[in-house]
């Protein structure tokens, strides 16, 4: 993928719509002087780069030199914002809430106290009604601000009831705070490391969780302390590969959105606990419910609310396919999987200004593991190399599961020259993260081992290692080696000599007829 420019005015202007580029030449003809219509030029030329170039774009402007370019980037940020502030005011709660607020602020420095007050009641209405608690917050304080500087007599005992709100929504935002830290806390542990390696890792997220985890509420627990307690502990039960527990409270967690009618105010969580709730599923092998949640969740994806934001409709898209790409490889349908690469990649490069490099990391991954389940060795490896070489610090259990395929990649082609070197370093890379299992140890000591054997006695060799590493199939630290790259089928299609995309699917259908 190639390297784009990092200019946030560049990223701005090539994130705009049709719609938001004429809104804009609208509003900065009709605001602003005509010494600012050089913006009008700056933008235009910006807007038909391809990448950002800096001669370039100056040899297209003709009334711009190069000593006021940066003031004249800096304003144009502005004014794109002040026009997209002025299109997107009704777009969402938030929007919405801060327009009136700003309306009270300008009525109280105007001496319209009563005006502001009635404003400040509508606000707090609304803030109740779609539990937005910081608004209550600024709403409150400027209420008191007037109540204390001017005699407004707008409701008798009116200073106790605005003190008992404050200390209300005081206490909320206090819990809410302390249980959206430990949710991103145990997410951004993930991030970096994947699962729980051993039991010191596991023991240490316990002790974590329990000692952030809040047990002591003194009021019913609002909409987000209930969405953050849930992905708290989703996320502790995912590191854990807790596999059922998790599944217990990303329902929950999707559950809540339906129950609280809150979808269309906070879009990014719903499609983060979907996702969550698919891969729970994919994880349990529950085929049926994630067939079930996969098809509803792509009805939201066409829905105006998935829709309405860049940053939702490039959530839906990276969650949607995730899925999609978790449905072939459960199922075995790895061929089929592959047809959808061509749009994903199309994608991919579309979005890749918007998106971070662990989504990029972990789509890489599926797609070389359909590729290798489609017995496309090579392919998988151009893709196993993106990862490999990319040397990202994020999620060092996939960086490790990266090499392990890409070994087990060149072991299918045969590749017994270069083998004992990638064995090696393999075998490094996961001893130095910690991410080594005993499944994963005695892969390595089979594949080691296997480029000495005849391939009469090598059938043999694959029997006793598939019996050998089928007795921790079940234990719960070696699921990854399930999870990430199904080792355990791979090795039974050496054993029965049949393609691993027929030994999985045989086990998907199996399990259906249960």
């Amino acid at each position: 993928m190639p390297i784009r420019s990092t200019d946030i005015l560049f990223q701005l202007i090539h994130s705009l719509e049709k719609a938001e580029k004429r809104n804009f030449k609208l509003y900065i003809t009709r605001s602003s002087a005509n010494h600012d219509l050089k913006i009008i030029e700056l933008f235009d030329a910006l807007d038909k780069l391809s990448s950002y170039d800096e001669p370039a774009l100056l040899k297209k402007l003709r009334s711009i030199q190069k000593p006021q370019l940066a003031n004249i980037k800096a304003h144009l940020y502005k004014q794109l914002l002040a026009s997209l502030r002025v299109l997107k005011s009704t777009d969402s709660i938030d929007l919405q809430l801060h327009e009136q607020l700003d309306y009270a602020r300008i009525l109280y420095n105007k001496g319209l106290y009563l005006q502001s007050l009635k404003i400040l009641e509508k606000v707090k209405e609304l803030a109740h009604t779609y539990h937005q608690d910081s608004f209550l917050i600024q709403t409150i304080s400027l209420e008191k601000k007037i109540e204390t500087l001017h005699i407004t007599r707008s409701m008798k005992d009116r200073a106790d009831q605005l003190a008992a709100e404050a200390n209300e929504v005081n206490e909320k935002r206090t819990m809410i705070t302390k249980l959206s830290n430990l949710a991103l806390q145990l997410y951004s542990w993930y991030i970096k490391n994947g699962h729980a390696r051993n039991e010191a890792d596991e023991a240490g997220i316990i002790k974590f969780f329990n000692e952030n985890l809040p047990t002591e509420y003194t009021h019913e627990p609002g909409f987000y302390e209930r969405m953050y307690l849930y992905q708290s502990y989703a996320w502790f039960a995912f590191i854990r590969q807790e596999f059922l527990l998790y599944y217990r409270y990303t329902q929950k967690w999707v559950d809540l959105f339906d129950d609280e009618k809150m979808i269309e105010v906070e879009p990014g969580h719903y499609i983060k606990g979907m996702h969550n709730l698919m891969n729970a599923h994919f994880d349990l092998k529950n085929y049926k419910k994630l067939k079930e949640t996969l098809e509803k969740f792509e009805e939201f994806t066409a829905s105006p609310i998935a829709n309405q934001h860049d940053n939702t409709r490039i959530q839906a898209f990276v969650y949607l396919n995730s899925a999609k790409l978790n449905r072939h490889i459960s199922r075995g349908t790895f061929k089929e999987g592959l047809l959808l690469v061509p749009y994903i990649e199309q994608k991919l490069e579309e979005y890749y200004l918007f998106l971070d490099k662990h989504r990029i990391l972990v789509f890489n991954y599926k797609i070389a593991t359909l590729y290798f389940g489609a017995g496309d060795f090579d392919t998988c490896i151009d893709y196993l190399r993106k990862i490999i070489n990319d040397q990202v610090d994020l999620r060092n259990d996939l960086q490790c599961y990266a090499r392990l395929l890409h070994l087990i990649a060149h072991y299918e082609l045969g590749n017994a020259d270069i083998m004992e070197h990638l064995i090696k370093s393999a075998y490094r890379f996961m001893a130095k993260m910690q991410n080594l299992t005993v499944v994963e140890a005695e892969m390595f000591k089979f594949l080691q081992r296997s480029f000495y054997i005849s391939p009469k006695k090598l059938q043999p060799e694959f029997e006793k290692f598939h019996e050998k590493i089928t007795a921790f199939e079940t234990s719960r630290f070696e699921t990854r080696a399930y999870a990430y790259l199904d080792i355990f089928s791979w090795v039974e299609s050496k054993v029965f000599q049949k393609p691993l995309d027929r030994v999985i699917r045989d086990k998907y259908l199996k399990s259906k007829r249960r």
